[in-house]
This record gives structure tokens, sequence and C-alpha cells, in this order.
């Protein structure tokens, strides 16, 4: 009897993070036959993908290193191993804390892990590659597989800008764009598969400058476009984005691109030119308030979500208060916001910082509690209104209900047919609620095409 092998894969943080070890599950089961398993006790590899961005991020790994050592102990065949952003930040130290662990990767190496599982298990000496191979992780991995109507879709690696707060450029090393012929295959074979749309991720996404077969340059703009034109593919959205990046040609791709959907997440992080400044973000909220101007002017609905990070060093109450102002002016949907914590070896962690955790507690809360509430009156509007929506599948909380999410994000639970599943319907919003929406089926799909 074949014994099938198990592993078992934990992921901190963003979207990049996800798609990575998306692509860890679908490569280990190619070359080694691995098997996801959801119980940890039955894996035979423990991995760790992790992200840096939240604070005390290093010690979260060794406490959660604590826990699997324990099992290693059991079963001393375990192999665990730990990739990410946080492998790449703290390197050999993690054997020196954690000498369970085996192996080590970085965000651009892992396509290498089947070859460090085969040497590690030949001769038993731990493992590490956190090097920044240019993009080439990408021509060793396995065809896409759909896993739904939705897909994600790296186009690029890597971060140019430096931002005074972050490790990103550290860790996932500079801007590196993949071709856009490669980008456009992977996409089609997932559309073959029934993908319906299409979220292009990257550090800064809207940098994307990559070259085509015949060696011209591809930008974001011409890139969405590319992208729009693809058979099946009927939305796409993106991030993360950087406003300095945010150029007139990709507002322009809004004007006359209706698959790009009505919805933009572009972070801020502050209301303040006098921290965006120290923060080295290279903007000022008046040029930020001119991107979303232009954004509404071609788009009336479009509904803009951002990041706040909250107490940076020398933050001021009248700091604060010009992104109070400016959450307020801009009248943004959802956000990721945060306190300000130390990333080691950037540039902030050096500044004198003379704000008291109990106030930049309070600033989160408040801040906070005005997003939530300008995201409730955002849902309240969509009352009563035809919203058409991309059913992923069945509703967690209900297994006689169908789930999907509208152009602006909103999760919306409804009666249907499972026939529906990967494809879109037009919904009547009859109910909001804190997290959902509830609606009721106007037109399927079928329906659609035979009225236009």
């Amino acid at each position: 009897m074949l014994i099938k092998k198990k592993l078992y894969i934990k992921t901190w943080g963003c979207q990049m993070n996800t798609y990575d070890s998306s692509k860890i599950i679908d490569l280990l089961n190619s070359t080694h036959g691995y098997q996801i398993t959801e119980i940890v006790e039955e894996a035979d590899i423990l991995l760790l993908n992790t992200c840096s961005i939240r604070e005390k991020a290093q010690e979260k790994l060794f406490h959660q290193l604590g826990r699997w050592k324990k099992l290693k102990d059991i079963n001393h065949n375990i192999i665990i191993a730990v990739g990410g952003c946080v492998a790449s930040q703290e390197g050999n130290s993690i054997f020196k804390r954690a000498p369970s662990v085996d192996i080590i990767f970085g965000p651009q190496t892992l396509h290498r892990l089947p070859e460090m599982i085969n040497k590690f298990k030949s001769n038993g000496n731990p493992i590490i590659d956190i090097t920044f191979p240019e993009i080439e992780k990408f021509d060793y991995l396995p065809d896409p597989v759909a896993k739904g109507p939705s897909a994600y879709i790296s186009i690029m690696e890597g971060c140019n800008k430096y931002c005074s707060f972050c490790i990103v450029p550290y860790t996932r090393g500079e801007e590196i764009s993949r071709p856009c012929d490669e980008i456009l295959f992977e996409i089609v074979q997932l559309a073959e598969q029934g993908v319906r749309e299409v979220n292009l991720l990257g550090q800064n996404v809207n940098a994307y400058c990559g070259k085509t077969f015949d060696g011209a340059n591809c930008s974001f703009a011409e890139l969405l476009r590319l992208v729009a034109a693809i058979d099946g593919i009927n939305r796409i959205r993106f991030t993360t984005s950087h406003p300095i990046d945010f150029t007139d040609d990709i507002i322009d791709v809004y004007a006359d691109t209706p698959e790009l959907v009505n919805f933009l997440h572009l972070p801020v992080q502050s209301g303040s030119d006098r921290i965006l400044n120290m923060m080295k973000r290279s903007y000022t909220i008046l040029e930020y308030k001119n991107i979303i101007r232009k954004l509404r002017k071609v788009r009336p609905g479009i509904l803009i979500s951002s990041d706040f990070i909250v107490g940076f060093p020398g933050e001021t109450e009248s700091d604060f208060h010009h992104t109070m102002q400016l959450i307020y002016d801009i009248n943004f949907d959802m956000s990721f916001s945060f306190i300000y914590s130390p990333r080691p070896g950037t540039p902030a962690a050096y500044l004198s910082d003379n704000v008291s955790y109990y106030e930049k507690k309070q600033r989160l809360y408040i801040l906070q509690k005005r997003i939530n509430q300008q995201a409730i009156n955002h849902s309240a509007a969509m009352l009563g209104s035809i919203q058409r929506i991309l059913v992923e599948g069945i509703s967690h909380k209900n297994i006689m209900e169908l789930a999907g999410r509208t152009e602006n994000n909103r999760l919306v639970v409804f009666e249907g047919t499972h026939n529906m599943i990967g494809k879109f319907v037009d919904i009547e919003i009859i109910n909001v609620y804190a997290n959902s929406l509830r609606g009721k089926i106007l037109r399927t799909e079928d329906e659609m095409q035979l009225i236009n």
C-alpha cells in the first residue's frame, strides 16, 4: 500500500505570501507527491511561510517553532522548514535559536525546495538559501491550477521604494517584473480552467514594467488592457499599489476598461505631509487627493481602501488630526491600520519615538472606529441596489446558501443552486449586516446573455 506523504503549511501575512504558499503546495505535490493536511500531527513536513510586517514577527516565529519542536521530539523524521520574509531577515540565527529547523528559504528561492528537501534527506545537514535570484522561480513552478473562479497572479517581486519603516526591500529584494507574455500565458491557462477574476499581485504592482517577447517594454496600464482582452476574464483586481506610480495612463484604463473593478486599495499611511516625508513616501497629501479626484471623475462610484500607520515616531496630535481629516475627505471604505512598530534594520527604527503606547492605541481606536462607520455607510447605501456577483462557492455559515463578492469586495450570501458556482449572477441587495450583505437572485448568467 502506497503511503501518502503529508505537508502542513502555515502562512502569515499578505496576499503575496498566500500566493507563494499555494505555489509551494502545487510544487511539492508535483515533485514529491506531498498532499496538504490540516492536521499538524500527521505531517511529514511542517512549513512556516512568514511575514515580517507585523510587530514581533521574530518572537512569533520562535514560539511557533517551539511548539513544532515537541512534535519533532516524538517523530525525528519530521522536516521543519521556514520561508518568507522573516527567514530572509533572520537567516542563520534561526538555526541557532531553533536547532530543530532543517531548511530555511527566502521568497525568491521557494522553487528550490524540492532540491533542498532531497539534499537534506540524503545527508541530514541543515540547509539555507535566502538569496535573490532574478525572478527565476517562475520558470520552475508547475503549471497553474485553478482553485475556484478567482485566482492570484504574481506579476512582479520586490520593492525599490525603501520607505523608512518597511523591511520588504531587504527581505524580498528590489523590483523585478515578470515578462508580460509569461503572465498572459498563465492567465490564459487559468481562464481555460474556469477562472473569471484575476488579482494581480506585487509589492508595488503599478510599478510593473515587463518585457514582451520582442523585447519591448510593457507598462502596468498596457498589461491591464491585455489581461482584459483574454477570453473568460471578466474582472481584474490588483494589489498593492503605490501612489507615486499611480500614473494617468492607469487612470485612463479605469475610464475605458470595465473589467477593472470599481474598487481600489491605495495605501497612504498618514494624512500628514510631515510624517509622509519622515516615512520617505515621496508624495504629498495634495498629490494623493489629486489621484483620487481623477479616478472619481472617470469612475464616480469607485470605493477606496487604504493602509494607515498610527503612532509613527514623532507623530503629534496635529499630525493625527490631519490623518483623520483625510479619512473624512476621501471617505475611505475599509483599511488595514496598525500601530507603528520598528522593523530591525530600517531607518525609522533609529528615530526617537516619543509617542506612548497608550496614545497609539487610542489613536488607532479612533481611526478604526471612523473607517468602520464609513464602511457601514457604504454598505447601507447598497441596500436595494442590483449588484453583479461572482459566485465563489457555498456559504461557510449555511451549506444551503451560496456566497460571492461584489465589485467593491462585499461578501454577499443568497439562495441559489450549485450550478451557479463559478458564474456571475445579478443580485438585489435585501439586507445589510456588519460583515456581509444578503441578496436575492434577479438574473443568472444565462439569462444575462439572452438579454444581451
